[in-house]
């Protein structure tokens, strides 16, 4: 059954990460680089603070175009920070749930606080992908 999958064996284990104080052009090119919808924003300790989507870099670029202040600005100004994240031990089947409800595509992995992966709807696929062959190999 999908709830006995450990969230840990499907998530991504190291997710693209970013400092607040970043500049808003460096997380911009890290989503670029790394082919991804948006990363996330730890403190020195890898403490979750936030994250930075797609779209939140096009509302600094948009409103830096719109300022003329000659700068887009750090990640901090534009981050979105109540941020939906689930336990590495948290149950599979209620995350899928929850993130569907919410319409998230990807959801930060913590353990005590501290950024430890990321669970997204790809990685889930994969989960019930899996268990489906296993099913059937089964049988």
């Amino acid at each position: 059954m999908l709830r006995s999958v450990d969230l840990s064996d499907y998530m991504l284990h190291d997710p693209v990460r970013i400092s607040a104080e970043a500049d808003m052009f460096t997380a911009i090119n890290l989503i670029i680089d790394h082919r991804v919808s948006g990363i996330c924003v730890v403190d020195q300790q890898d403490m979750l603070v936030g994250v930075l989507s797609e779209m939140d870099c096009l509302k600094g670029i948009l409103a830096a175009t719109y300022n003329d202040n000659g700068g887009v600005g750090r990640v901090r100004e534009y981050m979105t920070v109540d941020v939906d994240f689930c336990d590495v031990h948290a149950d599979l089947v209620d995350v899928a749930d929850d993130m569907l409800k919410k319409g998230h595509r990807r959801r930060p992995v913590l353990d005590h606080g501290r950024l430890v992966g990321q669970i997204t709807c790809r990685q889930l696929l994969r989960v019930v992908s899996e268990f489906n062959h296993n099913q059937v190999a089964a049988h």
